[in-house]
């Protein structure tokens, strides 16, 4: 009977125990479902809002899709809406910015990258841009008749020898453009070189793109990067025209906190511009522009900046000075492609930059290869060698301690000198070139490597 008592008792109290577990557990739920937000339907991530990282992602993808619904619609009107989409989504997304800028190395603003923003695809531009150029024929006709012509074919054929993770993207498609940035961050880069047209112009396979500028300003700040520009050769470019567009793009974006400003050795704050094949034009006609006494003369006004010109052949190291420019920079990534390009030139150029108070800004690559637009150019094919290469020609930058060191590029995929993150693809007639045995972001990685290792040395240089 004392047997049957005892548990009589531990069955009630066991009882009792579930009961008030089950109520808990109820009581918990019901306080859950008033967190979950109102929008959520069947299938929702439970609690979305309460992530600011995945709410931005919400808005970048609601923003989208309105940019897919108006993609027949003018072209300025849609890049003004990704300008209110990128503004709108980084006043939403200040929260995680602290948080970004713990996980990502520090920007090196001494480590300059060129960019392009002349990509595009049918959901953001209505059609393929870029991805599809033409097979490039060589000057000889002899030649030329022995490889194939015609154009690309995205997205699974592209002008490219490697393909990009991000797939044929569109450069107006504000996701991509964060992604960019925070790869470029990420590889402790910190200043963007914009390739760049005057208004309503554009290369021969690309269209206008400097409405887009505000958008890669807006963007770049978020990741506390800066831009400058790469002013590209246009049709009938001179020392007048020149002046009219660092006119505008002071005017127009020199307010902006992104835009760079690089502090000379006598302590002034200068806006910097790289020029593409600027030995095409004679040193007369950019003396006009860039010495205090040219007809045209930029010097001494609030339009003044360093002007940097494009080294190719030894000669136009003397052209460079009596033009007035205020450096040089050799962009190619080919070693021995050309005299500025050549590893083992760097140190003389190096030394007659110093005697003439010029900037000598090398430009490393990570290898090249365009076969897939100049069939015919295997011989400026340089392998990237797992990487060794890349490494190689930053060893080669930090023995003549420069100034700046400048990559070509972060994406010139044509070129097959990027950076960026590419993954391997094979479709029925093309088998793509990739970065294995590394990740997708192995140059990424060894971007922020030899960055800090500039830092380093730099701090022995000035002691």
């Amino acid at each position: 009977i004392l047997n049957y008592d005892i548990m009589a008792r531990f069955r009630r109290r066991t009882c009792i125990i579930l009961l008030l577990f089950i109520l808990f557990i109820c009581s918990i739920m019901m306080a859950l479902k008033t967190l979950r937000p109102d929008r959520a339907g069947f299938g929702d991530p439970f609690g979305l809002g309460l992530l600011p990282e995945l709410q931005q992602r919400t808005v970048l993808l609601d923003s989208n899709q309105n940019s897919l619904n108006k993609a027949q619609g003018d072209t300025v009107t849609r890049v003004n809406n990704l300008h209110s989409i990128a503004v709108n989504t980084m006043k939403a997304s200040m929260f995680p910015v602290k948080k970004l800028e713990e996980e990502l190395s520090s920007p090196n603003y001494n480590f300059h990258i060129f960019y392009y923003t002349w990509y595009g695809n049918p959901q953001f531009d209505g059609k393929y841009i870029h991805w599809n150029h033409p097979l490039l024929p060589h000057w000889d006709p002899k030649i030329a008749n022995n490889y194939p012509k015609g154009r690309h074919n995205p997205p699974e054929d592209i002008g490219a020898n490697f393909y990009p993770e991000l797939g044929s993207y569109s450069s107006k498609d504000p996701t991509v453009i964060e992604a960019h940035m925070k790869q470029m961050r990420s590889a402790s880069t910190g200043v963007i070189v914009l390739s760049w047209y005057p208004p309503g112009m554009a290369d021969e396979n690309g269209e206008p793109t400097d409405d887009l500028v505000p958008v890669v300003l807006d963007y770049a700040r978020k990741y506390n990067l800066k831009v400058t520009f790469h002013i590209e050769p246009y049709k009938d470019r001179d020392d007048r025209s020149m002046y009219h567009n660092v006119k505008y793009i002071t005017d127009k974006y020199g307010s902006h906190p992104a835009f760079y400003r690089h502090k000379t050795s006598t302590g002034r704050l200068l806006p910097m511009f790289y020029v593409y094949d600027s030995y095409v034009t004679i040193p007369e006609i950019w003396a006009n522009l860039l010495t205090v006494s040219g007809s045209q003369s930029i010097r001494n006004t609030p339009y003044d900046a360093l002007f940097i010109a494009l080294l190719v052949e030894e000669r136009h190291k003397h052209d460079i000075h009596r033009s007035g420019f205020d450096g040089m920079y050799t962009y190619f990534a080919t070693n021995g492609f050309s005299y500025g390009s050549s590893h083992h030139n760097w140190a003389s150029l190096k030394a007659f930059c110093d005697s003439n108070n010029l900037m000598f800004i090398p430009s490393v690559g990570p290898g090249y290869i365009d076969t897939s637009i100049r069939p015919w150019n295997n011989h400026n094919t340089r392998n990237r060698v797992n990487g060794k290469y890349y490494e190689t020609a930053f060893s080669a930058a930090l023995l003549v301690r420069p100034e700046i060191i400048s990559i070509t590029s972060f994406n010139e995929w044509h070129e097959g000198t990027q950076i960026e993150k590419a993954v391997p693809k094979r479709t029925g007639q093309v088998v793509y070139l990739d970065y294995k045995p590394h990740k997708p972001n192995v140059y990424l990685e060894l971007t922020q490597k030899w960055s800090e290792k500039y830092r380093k040395e730099q701090e022995q240089w000035l002691m």
